[in-house]
């Protein structure tokens, strides 16, 4: 069974820092690129980082570009997402997914999701 749980979210005032986290299991984590997707209140979704299976190469929306930094551990089934100077507009629930920026869509592995709220 393919589990992908994130974990890290919460409360944090404008320019606050915050780490996800997203554990996966059931799947061969290290051979697939890994994204990480946001969906705010009213919004449709939006993707905001990926990273390839070795962890050598990332990408990022321009909303987060600078701010935030993707990364994974391949020994412990894991992606994180590091998230900087957070503005309220970061507002929304964080899910992580398998897949790069152009497939993550399709992919039928997504967690559940993190609720991050930036506000003072």
């Amino acid at each position: 069974q393919v589990q992908l749980v994130e974990s890290g979210g919460g409360l944090v005032q404008p320019g606050g820092s915050l780490r996800l986290s997203c554990a996966a299991s059931g799947l061969p984590f290290s051979t697939d690129a890994m994204s990480w997707v946001r969906q705010a209140p009213g919004k449709r979704f939006e993707w905001v980082s990926a990273i390839d299976s070795g962890g050598t190469s990332t990408d990022y929306a321009e909303s987060v570009k600078g701010r935030f930094t993707i990364s994974r551990d391949n020994d412990k089934n894991t992606l994180y997402l590091q998230m900087n100077s957070l503005k309220p507009e970061d507002t929304a629930v964080y899910r992580c997914a398998r897949g790069g920026r152009h497939s993550y869509s399709g992919s039928p592995y997504w967690g559940q999701g993190t609720q991050v709220t930036v506000s003072s």
